[in-house]
């Protein structure tokens, strides 16, 4: 399993905005900046979020992005599945509560690829913006310079 540019970008644009969101309404091209991202790739990651209940907009002048909920109310997990898809690191198991695979009854390993899927989901969900963005001023207090 691999994590796309989307779901990274997504992501990280994400944190962005929990780390501005005492400033109102953020402009793309402000994040794309910060972020050193493509304003028009995260152009294309905005409908996918808009259909959630993360992200919030409003148009004209001082128009833009946020957060609709608090950071820690947002998993890492939560954002990868609106942008990945399921996590599921097989195919037969990517529908929750239903194997697609004639062999699943007699297949020896499928129980490790259910594990493996649960692990991912359980850590995946344990994380939020929050603390990303937590871990991210942790880091920065322990840089000295001297």
């Amino acid at each position: 399993m691999k994590i796309s540019t989307k779901g990274r970008y997504a992501l990280r644009m994400l944190v962005d905005l929990a780390e501005h969101q005492g400033d109102g309404y953020i402009a793309l091209k402000d994040i794309a900046e910060r972020q050193a991202v493509s304003k028009k790739y995260l152009e294309q990651i905005v409908p996918v979020l808009n259909k959630s209940s993360i992200l919030g907009t409003n148009r004209g002048f001082q128009g833009g992005y946020r957060l609709n909920r608090a950071p820690e109310s947002i998993t890492v997990g939560e954002v990868l599945r609106l942008t990945e898809g399921n996590m599921a690191p097989i195919k037969c198991i990517e529908t929750d509560g239903y194997i697609d695979c004639e062999r699943s009854e007699g297949c020896p390993t499928l129980f490790v690829w259910q594990g493996l899927k649960k692990v991912i989901d359980d850590y995946l969900d344990s994380i939020t913006l929050r603390d990303i963005i937590n871990k991210k001023i942790e880091s920065y207090s322990n840089d000295y310079i001297i």
